[in-house]
């Protein structure tokens, strides 16, 4: 098994010494007291540092245009503002543009964005360079002092996008706690150790192989897992520590037929293996194998059954583990995924299907529990591939675990902009989402909406459009638009959006509405 150590990010700082680790288990125990629901309406008083630094690996997050904006992914934490006492901190590489952060308080409802944005307030480093937040934050000393002058340490705790060695020195810098995995329980987060949690819960998943860090393990290890199903057509081939389906890779076994599990002995299918991982598909069009193939001795790689079928979904699941050592499910999810094999995530819709919804509750529930015995804190995803069977249009579905993702991701913010906007409870014993008058509300979400002709508006000119053709979320009715991402809109032409609806239908439809307004405005 990897260890704690290696499934960690490549850029991590020394190993923590005994004596700051005792001091982070005391900080951390102090979450109990510190930490409460956003379904509470709190009037104690607390000190939140949000920290969103994307503390992955630099080079695969560069495969994300607009990777250096996603810091403002996390600005839905506004919605603790809505609490009178409440207090924040929130940090970031480069300064936001003031108009992004009036936006998000003009969202927050029952309280004036005055009375909030007095309590608000905004660091930066000043540092646009592909280093993780947290790291940048640590080099700067006087900053670090300036972040802890902002709070009250008694009544603070920090909490991040995803933890790392580096939010955790930082937790111990700032000498608050921080609300997030361990990290050194990271392991858990990884594509084998997603494998192990489901093999301990008894959950489906696809067959696979061991975690190995050298191409020609792989390519053996790639050869029995074929050997154990030769009717596989495609294989997945996963650096270990990928995200968003960057990570991963397609292996055709149409193409080594000859070499096929009873046409060929176990050496020749090895070699053959090992030359035709040249021709994988990437998910991502500038990666190479050449590259691919280096981060496999730094993260590792496993190769794992790709799951076919002529009707497939992608939902998942969120939960998270409080400091109470409760496990709650906070939403489902029907994944839209893109790419040349779709394998990237691109958006997502709230909740799934009703077919399978509850279902893939109970496995998070069961996963959840099993992250909580290991110690986990926090946010957790789990992906699934549903495949129908039978009727077309009453299909059983089989359902398969893909992985677990210990840290915030792309269906964690709409879900946020939802309960921002209407104050709202997620239902586990129905999977639905109600808002404060118990009206029922979904919603369809991207972080992904970019087109060349959307270069060069600015978030003024977005809300003129979106104002102008009454899309923007009306809190009387409860439906409309909300966006992230704001920053990214002038020079990738990108932004985000949650559409909320009255049905699955309706949300769609705002979001295409949304689209076409844009389209109209700028095309031409």
């Amino acid at each position: 098994m990897v260890t704690a150590k290696e499934a960690a990010t490549v850029t991590e700082p020394a190993e923590l010494p005994t004596e700051d680790a005792a001091q982070f288990q005391r900080l951390q125990a102090s979450l109990r007291d510190r930490w409460v629901s956003t379904d509470e309406f709190d009037t104690e008083e607390r000190h939140i540092v949000v920290v969103p630094s994307l503390s992955l690996d630099q080079e695969e997050l560069q495969k994300i245009e607009g990777v250096n904006h996603y810091e403002e992914r996390l600005l839905f934490s506004l919605i603790r503002l809505r609490n009178p006492n409440t207090h924040l901190v929130y940090v970031t590489s480069m300064p936001l543009h003031p108009s992004i952060i009036d936006y998000y308080l003009e969202l927050l409802p029952g309280i004036p964005s005055s009375h909030a944005r007095d309590r608000l307030t905004l660091f930066a480093a000043y540092d646009s360079s592909r280093k993780p937040l947290s790291q940048k934050l640590l080099e700067r000393p006087r900053l670090l002092d300036r972040l802890r002058k902002a709070v009250n340490p008694q009544r603070a705790y920090m909490t991040c996008y995803n933890s790392t060695p580096w939010e955790r020195d930082l937790s111990l810098a700032l000498g608050v706690p921080l609300l997030a995995l361990d990290p050194d329980l990271l392991y858990w987060g990884t594509k084998s150790g997603s494998r192990e949690i489901f093999r301990r819960c008894g959950i489906p998943h696809p067959i696979g192989s061991e975690l190995v860090f050298n191409q020609q393990d792989l390519a053996t290890v790639t050869a029995e897992v074929w050997e154990q199903d030769p009717s596989l057509k495609r294989m997945v081939i996963k650096l270990n520590e990928g995200f968003s389906g960057e990570g991963n890779a397609i292996l055709d076994l149409r193409t080594l037929q000859p070499v096929a599990p009873g046409n060929a002995g176990h050496r020749d299918r090895v070699q053959a293996i090992a030359a035709a991982f040249t021709d994988l598909s990437f998910q991502c069009d500038t990666e190479t194998w050449d590259h691919f193939a280096a981060k496999i001795p730094v993260l590792g790689a496993i190769a794992e059954a790709f799951i076919e079928g002529d009707h497939k979904e992608s939902p998942s699941v969120q939960g998270r583990i409080t400091p109470l050592g409760e496990v709650e499910i906070l939403s489902t999810h029907d994944q839209e995924l893109g790419g040349p094999d779709g394998q990237i995530f691109l958006g997502c819709s709230f909740p799934s299907r009703p077919d399978y919804r509850l279902e893939i509750q109970e496995m998070g529930q069961r996963i959840g529990e099993e992250l909580a015995r290991q110690g986990a804190l926090e946010r957790y995803g789990v992906d699934f591939i549903a495949v129908a069977k039978g009727d077309p249009n009453a299909p059983e579905w089989d359902l398969q675990a893909i992985e677990i993702n210990l840290r915030k991701g792309g269906t964690t913010h709409p879900l946020m902009a939802m309960k921002m906007l209407t104050e709202g409870h997620f239902h586990q014993a129905d999977g639905l989402f109600y808002t404060k008058q118990e009206q029922v509300r979904y919603y369809h979400a991207s972080d992904n909406l970019q087109k060349p002709h959307y270069r060069g508006l600015l978030p003024s000119d977005l809300m003129d459009i979106i104002v102008a053709k009454q899309l923007h979320f009306n809190s009387i009715s409860g439906v409309g638009a909300a966006f992230h991402l704001m920053g990214c809109l002038s020079e990738y032409g990108k932004v985000g959006l949650t559409c909320i609806g009255t049905s699955p239908d309706h949300a769609r439809e705002i979001y295409d509405q949304v689209v076409a307004a844009l389209d109209e405005s700028t095309e031409g």
